[in-house]
């Protein structure tokens, strides 16, 4: 049996403000495999936002052609944001990470929830969210969000006159 949460995450409004805020991204677990949701999120975020994009994992050196650093201390800039796709034990240490190099934000992806680092990330001063996927948000935020999850450059159900 799971506990219940007893944390209340960020309003969509919060949220929005918080992407608008953000000029770089660091990706804790970023993957090289294709089928991995670290990926998806990489590609999208490459193709389709403003960001700044980092990748962090200790076993990769290039990823979508760009370099792979081996922790949050490691790139050469400081993010605005951490996304984590990490297991659910490694949440504490990530946490420690990310206030240690002065990120403002803690994103922990889909299905992952631990209510501890997000009171933790708050008390050190980190905007968190958690459960929720950075993809996702950003294209909800910014109209690139289909019922599959993908643009689909319409823009209205009308036809044009031309």
């Amino acid at each position: 049996m799971t506990a219940a949460r007893t944390w209340t995450g960020p309003s969509a409004p919060e949220r929005l403000s918080l992407l608008r805020a953000t000029r770089s991204v660091a990706i804790v677990g970023a993957s090289n495999n294709p089928s991995r949701a670290s990926y998806f999120v990489a590609t999208y975020l490459l193709s389709s936002s403003p960001y700044e994009v980092y990748f962090v994992n200790p076993r990769a050196t290039e990823i979508l052609g760009r370099p792979v650093y081996p922790s949050l201390a490691a790139l050469p800039v400081v993010p605005d944001l951490v996304d984590v796709f990490r297991r659910h034990d490694d949440l504490p240490t990530v946490l420690e990470e990310t206030v240690a190099v002065g990120a403002k934000a803690l994103w922990l992806q889909l299905g992952s929830w631990h209510e501890e680092v997000a009171r933790d990330g708050e008390e050190a001063g980190l905007r968190v969210v958690m459960d929720r996927c950075l993809k996702i948000e950003h294209a909800r935020f910014h109209g690139g969000l289909h019922l599959a999850g993908f643009d689909t450059g319409v823009i209205s159900s009308r036809r044009s006159l031309g």
